[in-house]
């Protein structure tokens, strides 16, 4: 029993844990997907509370998940964590019935489910989180303001790193657009992989009779076609990047002029121009001055329409060019509006938040170089944080064998 709520309680935690780190990791994200949901639902009226709400999903399933890591706060934590199964469970299987939201975003970027298999996880999960609960009352109690302090540090730390990455970007990202990432093999599909298979059926009418006929079965020459259905029976291997196409105002797709370019260039990336954060709009527009008088290209990308690209040009003093990509793509590419992609034949070279603009006067003639430079300090600071991870694991593990010996 003493080894099995020691199991129970761990798996719980780690679940909660990554759960939310993933999601505070990427709060705009998250707050796409809470945007889909209420959209799914209805519930227009609530997006505005989507960023709120995301961060608060995230830092909850987090201090639940520590509380359980640590075996403070027992009862809390136990409860937090039924309460979350008893409301996602329902959620998921109704997701996996009528999917309208195709991906449920439990685990962010990080992980990727169907719903069906989002719903089964959840099912599993619920097994030790109801073992926890029942045996909630016979675990080992630290000192109370001990365990509070526990709560409250890891809490405002959370946050503290949800906004840090939401004002500037990711700090891990684990979507296909990261950094060293080539969109054009993202796009391919690899030798050997499963492809769509669809059934094919077509409808037919003959005397005022109306049929449907599936291939290779059709009927005579005798009977009129009205239709034809391609139906997905079986989905195939989908690649990392499948929606990514880049067009002129006039309608011409210049994709594969701009991934296979050697140039360096630089893509200002706005989803939507209405929401456009123009706080660093003239630093922007000396990088692409610098452009200019360096060689170095520079576009943006957007869904907007061709008016209100006319009238974001004229109160922002812009001289580069407006090309148009699908708004969930540029969504997915960086997290900030705008942000700023850095390529060079189709592999990003790196990212930047609006606000994290390059300085002109910082590059000194040599952006390559002052890239590198800013990607190595980035790195460091990504070492620094999974470090820091793995060591609160450590503490846990040794809290776990060598002080829980009276729970």
């Amino acid at each position: 029993m003493k080894v099995l709520k020691i199991i129970s309680r761990i798996l719980v935690g780690l679940v909660f844990v990554f759960s939310g780190f993933v999601k505070a990791v990427d709060p705009l994200g998250s707050t796409y997907k809470f945007i889909d949901y209420f959209n799914a639902f209805g519930l227009e009226s609530f997006n505005s509370l989507a960023l709120v709400l995301a961060v608060v999903l995230s830092t909850a399933e987090f201090i639940i998940g520590i509380a359980l890591l640590f075996g403070i706060r027992m009862k809390i934590a136990s409860w937090g964590a039924l309460i979350f199964m008893g409301i996602f469970t329902p959620l998921t299987f109704y997701l996996a019935v009528y999917n309208p939201v195709s991906d449920c975003g439990c685990f962010g970027d990080a992980v990727k489910f169907s719903n069906w298999e989002t719903f089964g996880k959840n099912l599993i999960i619920l097994v030790p989180v109801i073992f926890t609960f029942i045996n909630r009352k016979t675990y080992f109690t630290y000192n109370i303001a001990g365990e509070w302090s526990v709560v409250v540090v890891f809490t405002a730390g959370i946050v503290y790193f949800s906004m840090f990455c939401y004002q500037h970007l990711p700090v891990f990202n684990f979507r296909p657009y990261k950094t060293g990432a080539n969109i054009m093999e993202g796009m391919q599909v690899p030798d050997g992989m499963p492809k769509d298979e669809y059934a094919i059926s077509a409808v037919y009418k003959k005397d005022g009779i109306t049929k449907e006929f599936v291939f290779p079965n059709f009927p005579d020459s005798t009977w009129k076609w009205v239709e034809t259905k391609n139906k997905l029976i079986k989905k195939g291997y989908e690649p990392p990047i499948h929606d990514f196409v880049i067009e002129t105002l006039e309608g011409e797709n210049i994709t594969d002029q701009v991934l296979e370019d050697d140039a360096l260039t630089f893509i200002l990336v706005s989803y939507n121009l209405d929401s456009y954060d123009n706080c660093n709009q003239e630093k922007i527009n000396l990088l692409f001055d610098y452009c200019i008088a360096n060689g170095y290209k520079f576009l943006c990308l957007t869904s907007a329409s061709e008016e209100q690209i006319q009238n974001f040009k004229n109160e922002n003093q812009t001289g580069y060019g407006y090309y148009i990509t699908d708004q969930t793509t540029l969504k997915t590419m960086i997290r900030a509006n705008p942000g700023l992609l850095l390529l060079r034949k189709g592999t990003i070279i790196s990212g930047w938040h609006f606000n994290d603009i390059p300085e002109v006067n910082n590059i000194k003639g040599d952006l390559l170089s002052y890239v590198l430079s800013e990607n190595n300090s980035k790195n460091d600071n990504v070492r620094y944080i999974s470090i820091a991870i793995i060591t609160m694991l450590l503490t846990v593990v040794f809290l776990t064998l060598f002080h829980r010996k009276n729970e």
